[in-house]
């Protein structure tokens, strides 16, 4: 049985569950599925985020001396989970995970994000 909580993201890939959208204009016209689907920006909420972009290891002229090591260090994406994002759909792949859609996108796919806590950024 797959679940969200055994996934893991891997590099700048995030895990969104899209938000639901009216189907309804302004004006009181209903309009099929097939309208909004086809809409270049999409509303999602951040489930999962992976690392980072991996950053390059810089050796030391001195490196012989050093014991090498295998971890990795990563650059951390913006996003964070439980963020409100607006996305571009045509960079999105698909998922269904126990009957719920959910999408994966790059963070370069993610034009903004809506944050109740702004302190961590020095937004009051």
């Amino acid at each position: 049985m797959e679940s969200i909580k055994n996934l893991v993201m891997i590099g700048d890939r995030i895990l969104l569950k899209p938000m639901a959208t009216t189907n309804k204009t302004g004006s009181g016209l209903y309009l099929p599925p097939s309208v909004k689907e086809k809409d270049a920006v999409h509303t999602g909420v951040v489930i999962k985020v992976g690392p980072g972009y991996p950053l390059p290891s810089n050796p030391d002229s001195d490196s012989f001396l050093h014991e090498k090591s295998d971890t990795v260090n990563y650059l951390p994406l913006q996003v964070k989970e439980g963020d409100q994002a607006l996305y571009l759909h045509n960079n999105e792949l698909e998922l269904e995970i126990n009957n719920e859609k959910f999408v994966v996108v790059n963070q370069n796919a993610i034009l903004l994000v809506f944050r109740d806590d702004l302190t961590d950024l020095g937004i009051e």
